[in-house]
């Protein structure tokens, strides 16, 4: 019989470790929704748990980082709390990423992603965290190398999903692991020299870099990026908001030139729930993009449940 193993038999999506001391570990498990239960981690796996410990203390891993532990791939994020204490928070990666019909979206919906490989310009995928946003944005960036061919860059921080190499008969990606918030812009601008179709940005978080994504999304590229926030109209504000701080009064012109979807998702027990807005190919008085040169961004909800709408009565049939 096999020992217990930490990640095998809890199915845990994050777990929570005190390095200051040792004290009890926390987890979250797997399960998706509203209601997310958290629980000491049992006795049994101390051994682990003080494995991971020693090994983050003798590293002296202060920031974000990569963690592999017996063949466990984890995103690691370090914080000192209010009181002193120093606490880490692990999550699980999965080591492959899911196919885009597997990801449990409605197929109308994935369908609609896959057709818009062929385009260029912006795609925002936006949600809370640890609602799905880089792995539906990984699976995305595979699905159109392996249809469509060409090249990709990912810009992250850090790298999570493995994606460089081949994918497909004629598809290839590499790979940045960005180190400073102020690398971000050089990464994205470094990136277009490589000829790239299409470019991953795990997070839009400096003016430098929204400005930099604009101008890849109105220059022939196809970019993905994720965005924390509770709807797509509040990321498309942030994403004008810092486009602004450096491009000025014609950031909202330059995002809705070269923006060609918004998806929110929301993760729940039965997989996740997605509304999106698309723009016309070529046709800038589309009225999402009309909206965004206005201003008046809380509008397009209109689009977004119009869209809903469309998806359920095609999943219907």
């Amino acid at each position: 019989m096999s020992p217990p193993s930490l990640f095998r038999d809890l199915k845990l999506s994050d777990l929570y470790i005190r390095l200051d001391s040792n004290g009890a570990a926390i987890y979250q498990g797997q399960k998706k929704g509203k209601q997310r239960i958290n629980a000491l981690v049992p006795h049994q796996f101390d051994d682990e748990v003080r494995q991971i410990t020693d090994f983050v203390r003798n590293q002296g891993l202060k920031e974000d980082s990569i963690l592999q532990f017996k063949g466990t791939r984890m995103r690691m994020s370090r914080q000192k709390m209010a009181d002193g204490e120093d606490w880490m928070c692990l999550r699980v990666i999965k080591t492959e990423v899911p196919k885009m019909d597997k990801l449990g979206m409605i197929p109308a919906y994935v369908q609609m992603l896959r057709d818009l490989g062929k385009r260029d310009g912006l795609i925002m995928i936006t949600g809370a965290t640890g609602h799905g946003k880089t792995t539906t944005s990984c699976a995305l960036l595979i699905d159109y190398l392996i249809a469509h061919g060409g090249i990709a860059v990912t810009i992250e921080d850090p790298v999570e999903y493995v994606l460089k190499g081949r994918h497909g008969d004629s598809g290839f990606a590499f790979q940045v692991e960005v180190n400073g918030a102020e690398d971000w812009a050089a990464c994205i601008k470094r990136s277009l020299r490589w000829a790239p179709h299409y470019i991953f940005v795990g997070e839009i978080r400096t003016p430098q870099a929204a400005e930099q994504v604009l101008r890849a999304a109105t220059t022939g590229h196809l970019v993905i990026t994720t965005v924390h926030a509770g709807s797509a109209e509040e990321a498309l504000m942030g994403l004008m908001h810092l486009a602004e701080q450096g491009m000025g009064g014609s950031a909202n012109h330059i995002l809705a030139a070269g923006l060609t979807a918004v998806v929110h998702q929301t993760m729940s027990e039965a997989g996740p729930s997605v509304r999106m807005a698309v723009t016309e190919p070529g046709n800038m008085g589309d009225p999402v993009r009309s909206l965004i040169r206005e201003n008046k961004v809380g509008m397009i909800t209109t689009y977004l449940d119009k869209t809903s709408a469309k998806m359920l009565r095609i999943g219907d049939k």
